[in-house]
């Protein structure tokens, strides 16, 4: 199993165990996906927390499941993953230590709050490999302002955790080795109200945001899956990052 789940004093939480860097692969997807569905149906439920066994959340999804014809699965099921996040009942914090990139950044950007150690570090090096970071291109302008997500998904250079507060992302910085400890006394003081009370303010709060959110990344998806997959740029950066080698752009 590569996500473990757990319940207690109305607290769930998930936790990504596919060392050493909990790429997420369709696989662990599909784990997540399910036991979100099954936390959803939790009526004592008040928050969630999302974390990650070892020293780094996540670096992303799996390069090689991008390429022709995977890639017409991944990129769906990865964009419900992340849907089913966004819209989830209850208020969901992310508990982030070390390199949080790529599809475990998006994750993450699905959150409510960010609980970060001082040397978290964040980006979307996708456009380093000629393809985009659907999510992030859907959820980013929402969570934070345009330019910083401009920069973060154009560039595809990482940002320190200090640098992910200053622009809105992270919630609160920890030291690294209470990060997890940290978000569950967050969670802990979401979790002493109403359940009731906080799953409608949660309600309240995000549905016109989710609602935007559910529309953009569709989207996106549409053109990663039908604009982007048919340029040769796409192939070409994909298999290079796999060959351990420098792509070659066209000039168009």
């Amino acid at each position: 199993m590569a996500i473990n789940a757990t319940i207690e004093d109305g607290i769930a939480t998930i936790t990504l165990s596919h060392p050493p860097l909990n790429i997420l692969t369709r696989a662990v997807m599909a784990e997540l996906r399910e036991a979100l569905g099954r936390l959803e149906g939790e009526t004592e439920l008040r928050a969630l927390l999302l974390a990650a066994d070892g020293k780094h959340f996540s670096a992303g999804a799996d390069v090689g499941e991008h390429l022709p014809p995977e890639h017409e699965q991944l990129i769906p099921e990865f964009l419900d993953t992340i849907a089913t996040i966004d819209r989830f009942p209850v208020p969901v914090i992310a508990a982030v230590r070390g390199r949080c990139l790529g599809g475990g950044f998006e994750l993450v950007q699905a959150a409510d709050l960010v609980v970060a150690g001082e040397g978290a570090a964040f980006g979307q090096p996708e456009i380093v490999l000629g393809v985009i970071a659907p999510a992030a291109c859907a959820l980013l302008p929402q969570r934070i302002p345009p330019g910083p997500a401009a920069e973060l998904v154009l560039t595809g250079d990482p940002i320190t955790a200090q640098r992910a507060h200053e622009i809105g992302l992270v919630a609160r910085i920890v030291p690294d080795n209470r990060v997890e400890e940290e978000a569950r006394e967050l969670a802990r003081r979401i979790a002493r109200h109403s359940a009731a009370a906080v799953r409608l303010t949660k309600r309240a709060l995000r549905s016109e945001s989710i609602a935007r959110g559910a529309a953009a990344l569709e989207r996106a998806g549409e053109i990663y899956l039908t604009e982007l997959m048919q340029t040769h740029d796409a192939l070409e950066g994909l298999q290079a990052f796999l060959d351990k080698r420098q792509p070659t752009w066209t000039h168009r």
